[in-house]
């Protein structure tokens, strides 16, 4: 063998063993793949082993279902992780065992975090049940929750009925999320698809979200949040807020949702706030390269949000400013496409409409008309229905 091959040979060599030496398979630390032996303890000493490490580490999870309780991944670590999933995650049977604790997996002060593949089944369904009728039931588990983590990228991860939230990212900083796939029944509540609160450096692209509530929400601290590539549908939509819930509350800034599809969702892009006052603010965000597929609100600003009919009945104190709508296209389920309900206290400025194509679909052949209420701004390009603004 040539000098050189040997020595490229060599290298490889090394290479392959040393990275299968930083694998920790959690079958190995207790872990059964077989739908009804608690894992949960395999999990954790798997993860304490990669966290230890000096060297880069792999959490495997090979193929099998597995029962886990809530548990909590956490850092900081010595190295990066990369969490590979090939298998399914399964909630146990018990809704208050998870429900009571608030998250079912839970990834804390991590940083330079990989997870990637695998399911998670949350089996929300005995929880839903629960709440429909109003028994005594536990507050609800976010089926994946990233709190105060950096450098995190999570690519093709699949998640089934949650109890409540799917994904929430919370302080956090440099999350990118690819290659999701995320549903729960249109009738199932709080079931948002990603929820993003106090955090900076959001993607999420290519992914599709089917869910009983909001497909993405953008809450209060956040900026510098990307979403594109992003099937919604059923759902609520994709949204800024609910903000102004507190008088102090930071602002959210500089998001960009893009080249999206909504289906049949209560809302298309929406900015929503509690109607009382707030120090907080929504701006420069960018709606653009959007399709509505019979979709409720495809362009809404809701300062008077109330889904619970216990409304405040005073002004929001958001400022809601810079918000630009550009080459959105498709049809209404209701005749006000664009809906700009803004707060007297606040009006809503520097809206700018570019290449809107909006069709109120009904049989008795309503005219599509937008609504604004303290609202200014400006057009260009087509813009139908006619700007209110």
């Amino acid at each position: 063998m040539a000098p050189k091959l040997l020595s490229d040979f060599f290298v490889a060599f090394f290479l392959f063993f040393s990275q299968s030496a930083v694998a920790y398979n959690v079958v190995s630390f207790g872990a059964r793949g077989n739908g009804k032996t608690d894992s949960t303890l395999g999990f954790l000493r798997a993860w304490r082993a990669a966290c230890a490490s000096r060297t880069p580490s792999e959490v495997y999870i090979p193929r099998g279902s597995y029962v886990v309780k809530p548990v909590s991944f956490d850092g900081p670590c010595k190295t990066k992780i990369t969490f590979r999933n090939d298998g399914t995650l399964v909630a146990p049977g018990n809704i208050n065992s998870l429900g009571n604790t608030g998250f079912w997996i839970k990834f804390y002060k991590v940083s330079y975090l990989s997870v990637i593949g695998g399911t998670l089944d949350a089996r929300g369904s005995v929880f839903w049940q629960c709440r429909r009728k109003g028994y005594n039931c536990p507050a609800g588990a976010r089926s994946v929750t990233f709190m105060w983590c950096n450098n995190v990228n999570v690519r093709g991860l699949k998640s089934y009925n949650s109890q409540t939230i799917h994904i929430a990212i919370s302080h956090s900083n440099n999350i990118k999320m690819s290659s999701l796939y995320i549903r729960a029944p249109s009738g199932s509540p709080n079931t948002d698809g990603i929820n993003i609160l106090q955090s900076r450096g959001v993607t999420i692209t290519g992914s599709t979200i089917q869910t009983g509530d909001d497909c993405v929400t953008v809450g209060q601290g956040s900026m510098n949040v990307w979403i594109a590539n992003i099937g919604c549908g059923p759902g609520h939509g994709i949204s800024i807020g609910s903000l102004g819930d507190s008088y102090n509350e930071a602002g959210v800034q500089n998001v960009t949702v893009t080249s999206s599809v909504f289906t049949k969702t209560q809302n298309g892009v929406r900015v929503k706030s509690w109607a009382k006052p707030s120090t907080g603010y929504a701006k420069n965000l960018n709606f653009r390269n959007l399709i509505m597929k019979g979709v409720g609100y495809p362009i809404i600003i809701d300062q008077k949000y109330c889904p619970d009919n216990r409304c405040p009945h005073q002004s929001s104190g958001v400022k809601v400013s810079q918000v630009t709508y550009d080459n959105i296209k498709g049809t209404s389920a209701t005749q006000a496409a664009m809906k700009f309900e803004c707060s007297s206290s606040k009006p809503c400025t520097g809206i700018k409409l570019r290449n809107i194509k909006l069709t109120y679909v009904n049989t008795r052949r309503l005219p599509t008309l937008a609504y604004c209420k303290y609202a200014s701004g400006s057009r260009s390009g087509t813009v139908s229905p006619r700007s209110c603004l």
